[in-house]
């Protein structure tokens, strides 16, 4: 890995998010995410913050190179990025403009 990060941190954009009511973490939701060459799974504690319905078309920032995680079954293989808010409960971290999907946080 050539960043600074140990983990790659690509831009991707939210196709699809659906609720995960079988998972015990409260608020948590499926996503798809574009990612330019590829489509990823990744579950993500998104529901405090922000309306399931309005995800789908978002960009956001995704650990890519993590390894997947099996949670109740639905297999997340890249790890969206949030911040706490208020709360301590996550909100997303999204480029101020559309830029590229796949490009690599620096």
């Amino acid at each position: 890995m050539s960043g600074p990060f140990d983990a790659t941190i690509r831009v991707a954009e939210i196709v699809d998010a659906e609720p995960f009511p079988e998972a015990r973490k409260p608020e948590l939701v499926k996503l798809t995410l574009d990612v330019g060459d590829e489509q990823l799974r990744s579950a993500a504690q998104l529901g405090y913050h922000h309306d399931v319905a309005e995800l789908p078309g978002r960009q956001v920032l995704c650990a890519t190179d993590l390894g997947t995680v099996n949670i109740a079954g639905y297999v997340s293989e890249a790890l969206t990025v949030g911040v706490p808010g208020d709360d301590s409960n996550p909100v997303l971290v999204t480029p101020d403009e559309d830029v590229p999907l796949g490009g690599e946080l620096y």
